[in-house]
């Protein structure tokens, strides 16, 4: 990653997560290693879900982390983009569908108005 806002990620910020936590990362690590593991879906199409799903929390480190083990466990670069566009369907789906929201309370507050 470029020089931004987010430190990169290291060994030293690996190690102090450890030391505070060490319990709770070992948890971390043994549910991530459980869930990317083949299963009903293949690790490949796990860790493309995982680039959508990293694009909608705009996490840059599992944006790139995940792009890396996509590519690993066979994923080529269409397949990651297609898996980016459907995260932003997705994410734009989502303000499309609240809009109904929107409309509904001007059609409430219009009524109020109106009486």
């Amino acid at each position: 990653m470029s020089e931004s806002m987010y430190p990169p990620a290291s060994l030293d910020l690996a190690r102090k997560r450890r030391e505070l936590a060490p319990l709770i990362q070992d948890a971390f690590h043994a549910f991530s290693q459980l869930v990317f593991a083949d299963g009903a879906l293949p690790a490949k199409t796990k860790q493309l879900i995982a680039v959508a799903a990293a694009h909608i929390t705009q996490c840059p480190y599992c944006i790139q982390s995940h792009t890396k083990a996509a590519l690993k466990h066979g994923a080529n670069p269409k397949e990651i983009m297609e898996a980016i566009w459907v995260a932003a369907e997705m994410r734009a789906g989502g303000s499309y569908a609240h809009s109904a929201i929107s409309l509904t309370t001007i059609n409430e507050e219009q009524q109020r108005h109106e009486s």
